[in-house]
């Protein structure tokens, strides 16, 4: 592999990770509260089209659009819409008890269904698929740090690897690294990850159960919804497919938690792992079509490898939140 090939799939790793990193630490969040949302690809749906539904109107109104008006109001958006469908779920499953499952994968379909109504009346409003114009936005997300992109030893382009991206990228981490130390080092974190081991225990000890249950989860459907938004205004750089790579992406997401055993800062490498597995059938010569697409379901096996591993070691870190996907009831503790 050459230089350049090598500098191209590194960069194609860290995007398609962000993507996906955005997914996972949102739902990192939401099961430690005990809460397992499968519908994390619906989620992200609704962050990628409120984002991007903001943007255009945003633009196709403005003259002049503000660079940071343009980052603003679709990351408020994304962040509100993604947040408003965990709402949803929490109020099904929390308060009218619904089965978890069955609410998430509804919420998949609901997402995607309806990220695609409104972005084909976009697609129609711009003059037909493809012609949506939010380069302004799209530009502003996809801004490198000045001068740091171009540094390079030898061949090379260190800077362009490191800080050729746009800000989300780093974002994507530090929410990352301030989760774990919230979990880990807060006293809200640590009650939180309570109401999720055993919610009747933290109930008695005066912890409000529901009240961190909802705030976990449409927190993390907010963090979600950032992946979908990332993907539009990044990845795809600002316009809308309806081919359901997002919702592929989401279950991916989900895949990723499982790999990174709960723990967010598992979630940066792993995810950047992922999108290095998803993307190297591009630079082994002689694949067939096929041979390519069994390429793609690498990080799925690596994720099945990872729970066979940590079911045969039993150790209790590296466990799902015990209370994980089961219905709380106060009267019954």
């Amino acid at each position: 592999m050459s230089v350049a090939q090598f500098v191209q799939l590194f960069q194609s790793a860290i995007v398609f990770g962000t993507v996906i990193m955005f997914g996972a630490v949102g739902e990192i969040l939401t099961e430690k509260s005990g809460n397992l949302n499968l519908g994390v690809p619906g989620i992200m749906y609704l962050g990628g089209i409120a984002g991007l539904a903001t943007a255009f109107f945003y633009e196709s109104g403005t003259a002049n659009p503000n660079p940071v008006l343009c980052v603003l109001l679709p990351f408020a958006a994304a962040f509100a819409a993604a947040a408003l469908g965990g709402l949803l779920y929490s109020f099904l499953t929390i308060t009218l008890r619904a089965n978890q499952n069955v609410t998430g994968l509804t919420l998949t379909i609901f997402g995607n269904g309806l990220a695609n109504f409104f972005g084909g009346s976009l697609n129609g409003m711009a003059g037909g698929v493809g012609q949506i114009s939010v380069t302004a936005t799209s530009a502003a997300y996809r801004t490198t740090i000045p001068g740091l992109s171009a540094f390079s030893v030898g061949k090379i382009p260190v800077g362009n690897l490191i800080f050729g991206y746009g800000f989300m990228v780093y974002l994507a981490i530090a929410i990352s690294v301030a989760l774990s130390f919230f979990l880990n080092r807060s006293r809200k974190g640590l009650n939180l990850r309570a109401v999720g081991e055993n919610p009747g225990t933290a109930d008695a000890a005066g912890i409000n159960v529901i009240r961190n249950k909802y705030l976990a989860t449409c927190i993390g459907a907010g963090i979600s919804g950032l992946g979908g938004l990332y993907y539009t205004m990044d990845y795809i750089k600002g316009t809308w497919t309806t081919d359901s790579t997002i919702e592929a992406l989401g279950w991916l997401a989900v895949a990723l938690v499982i790999f990174a055993t709960w723990k967010p800062v598992n979630a940066v490498w792993g995810a950047y792992l992922f999108g290095l597995l998803y993307w190297m059938f591009l630079y082994i010569p002689g694949l067939t079509r096929s041979s390519m697409e069994l390429f793609k379901m690498l990080p799925y096996l690596v994720t099945i490898a990872v729970l066979i591993f940590t079911a045969l070691r039993k150790k209790r870190e590296n466990q799902p939140p015990a209370g994980l996907g089961l219905p709380y009831f106060r009267e019954e503790r």
